[in-house]
This record gives C-alpha cells, structure tokens and sequence, in this order.
C-alpha cells in the first residue's frame, strides 16, 4: 500500500479574474458541466466554490501524477462531486488509474482564499 498527498492553495481572485477574462472557454477546459452548474447555484460565493475546485484539481494532480501518463488537457477529467451529506469527493473515473483503494478530499475557502487537501491510497 502507498499513500500519496497534494495540497494547494488559491487566491478567489485569480479565479474570478480568468472566468470574467475567458468566460466559456476557461470555464470548459477546467470544469464539468455539473461543477459549473453546482458554482452557479452556489449564490454569493460563487467564486469562492470555483476557486476551492480548482484548488482541489491541482492538489489531485499533485497526489497523482506519478501514476498518469497523459497529462494534458486532464482538468475536466478530475471532477468534484458532494454526497448526499455535502461532503465534497474526487470523481476520476475518466482517468482510468488502477489500483485506487480510497481517498479523502477536504475543501475550505474564505472570502480571499480557497484551499484544498487530498490523500489517495494505492494497493
């Protein structure tokens, strides 16, 4: 067995600047169509749950690098999902990583930042 980790901090403003920058085009390369629904509907912190995704994205990426071989254009490919409880979980289905016996996704923001911890277990 193998543990492996990625965290990663964000600035909220970086992330509103590129969605008010490059709309569409940024908001489809980094997210699914139900993240982008799920930060929409989110009211007030809009932004904040963006910013908090793609933190979570890049702390993924850093867990899991070592064990994809395709790293391009892979940010929609990692999607952040709630259970039924609100507790926010790593979707990578779409990259097809063998041997994945659990993991844990923790997400926090504040007005000015977002922040996200992910912890992956390997057989």
């Amino acid at each position: 067995m193998k543990i492996q980790t990625g965290v990663d901090i964000i600035e909220v403003k970086r992330i509103k600047e590129a969605i008010e920058r490059d709309g569409e085009r940024f908001l489809n390369k980094v997210y699914t169509s139900d993240e982008i629904e799920y930060c929409n509907n989110t009211g007030k912190m809009e932004y904040q749950h963006y910013a908090a995704r793609f933190a979570a994205k890049e702390a993924i990426f850093k867990a899991i690098s070592s064990r994809i071989f395709e790293k391009d254009d892979i940010w929609n490919k990692i999607e952040i999902k709630n259970n039924k409880d609100g507790k926010p979980y790593a979707n990578l289905s779409k990259l097809n990583i063998q041997g994945i016996v659990d993991m844990d996704l923790s997400l926090s923001h504040l007005s000015e930042y977002a922040v996200a911890s992910f912890t992956i277990l390997f057989e």
